[in-house]
């Protein structure tokens, strides 16, 4: 990858690589003011408590710091380094809240907080260079995605498909076919998840909305999914679109 590709490669994610600093930053501050309020009560206690609570406190916010800087290098350079998995847990488990609500105190649409977290996701299971056979990769579509007014229903099974090219599933259909891969299009979060647990995937590619793919992926966890963003050119949730051309150049990354 070039300087430039980097460069362009981590611009989505610097909103919430900053936010992150931010919470670990927060959080260090509350830690530190709890250490400061309780001293005298742990001293009191036993005389090593307050010590014992220090260096707790400074592996803390050691373990925070590196967990940033580590994330920066693997945005950065796109390579698994050492704890990429705890590094995606943490975001999404822990912190992902804390960071959504500092981007509502600073006036920052949520929207492009979880733009920025879903790019994140993203290169952080990239980086880990997956290979995986094609029967154990998923593509879940949502239903918007299909015409309003077409005759047919592919929910369930995009193979009904008549191929009339006026929308993206048409083209879905085949991908689906070209890497012999698993396509459903579900009505919403609960079908996703009842279609994850009867393919049992290794991989999973995911097409929604900012709110949806979060979720997603936060369900997920620990399962790898990436996300990716459908456009909106007549509103939410109907006659949307995607960029094939995006999970064609997945599919080309991951499928084994």
């Amino acid at each position: 990858m070039s300087g430039a590709d980097s460069r362009r490669n981590f611009a989505g994610k610097s909103l919430f690589v900053a936010l992150m600093a931010a919470a670990c930053l927060l959080i260090t501050g509350i830690l530190v003011f709890l250490w400061w309020v309780q001293g005298a009560g742990l001293a009191a206690v036993h005389p090593f408590l307050p010590v014992m609570t220090s260096y707790f406190l400074g592996f803390l916010i050691m373990v925070m710091v590196a967990g940033t800087i580590l994330l920066l290098v693997t945005t950065l350079l796109g390579k698994d380094i050492l704890v990429t998995r705890l590094l995606r847990g943490l975001a999404i488990r822990l912190l992902l809240p804390l960071i959504e609500f500092l981007g509502r105190m600073a006036g920052i649409h949520r929207d492009r907080i979880r733009q920025s977290f879903i790019s994140m996701n993203n290169s952080l299971v990239i980086s880990q260079r997956p290979r995986v056979k094609h029967d154990r990769v998923l593509i879940l579509l949502p239903h918007c995605l299909q015409l309003v007014d077409c005759d047919i229903k592919v929910t369930g099974d995009i193979g009904k498909c008549a191929r009339c090219n006026r929308c993206d599933i048409s083209g879905l259909a085949g991908l689906a076919e070209k890497y012999r891969i698993h396509i459903s299009v579900v009505t919403g979060g609960t079908l996703a998840r009842k279609v994850i647990m009867d393919k049992r995937p290794k991989l999973v590619i995911a097409v929604a909305c900012e709110g949806d793919l979060t979720t997603g992926i936060r369900d997920c966890y620990p399962l790898p999914v990436l996300g990716i963003l459908n456009e909106r050119p007549f509103g939410p949730c109907v006659n949307t679109s995607v960029d094939t051309a995006k999970i064609d150049e997945a599919l080309r990354a991951i499928v084994s």
